[in-house]
């Protein structure tokens, strides 16, 4: 092996370091923010009542998959952005029919879970997954504005639920 080939070889297993080294990094972000397993449990948070309060809610792009080739009828994928202001609420609301990921932009959040007996505080770089079984509502507790990107599998084009 010539020196410039084995120079080659120490590049990419540095490359290949980074890589791993950013991919745990990323990993454990995001799943912070989840319900401890020790405090997940069926319905062991009422709903709440507080209603929408400081947060904005704008469709940023959507597709109707039922004219794609996986043809789900009545679905709309959609591309979401909220912004929660100190003090801000997203208020009460079922993904009983409504799968959704949440990715946390900016600042940090905490849920209140009908499936988690304790809040769960959600950071800028942390994903939430939201199915069905789940119910809940956010507020944002601190003194900077939240902000989140939201995909969804929109079922009720009339149902303008958070």
């Amino acid at each position: 092996m010539t020196s410039k080939t084995m120079l080659g070889f120490g590049r990419t297993a540095i490359l290949t370091a980074i890589v791993a080294t950013a991919a745990i990094i990323t990993a454990s972000a995001a799943m912070a923010g989840e319900c401890p397993a020790d405090q997940r449990k069926a319905d062991v948070r009422p709903a709440n009542s507080t209603p929408a309060r400081d947060v904005t809610d704008n469709v940023i792009g959507s597709i109707d998959v039922s004219k794609e080739p996986a043809k789900i009828p009545d679905r709309l994928f959609r591309l979401r952005k909220l912004v929660v202001k100190p003090g801000g609420v997203v208020p009460w609301h079922s993904h009983g029919n409504r799968p959704a990921i949440i990715y946390i932009l900016t600042g940090e959040i905490v849920e209140y879970a009908s499936n988690c007996a304790v809040p769960i505080v959600h950071r800028a770089g942390d994903v939430a997954i939201e199915t069905a079984g789940v119910s809940h509502w956010w507020q944002n507790h601190g003194k900077v504005t939240v902000e989140l990107l939201s995909a969804d599998l929109q079922s009720d084009r009339n149902d303008h639920n958070m």
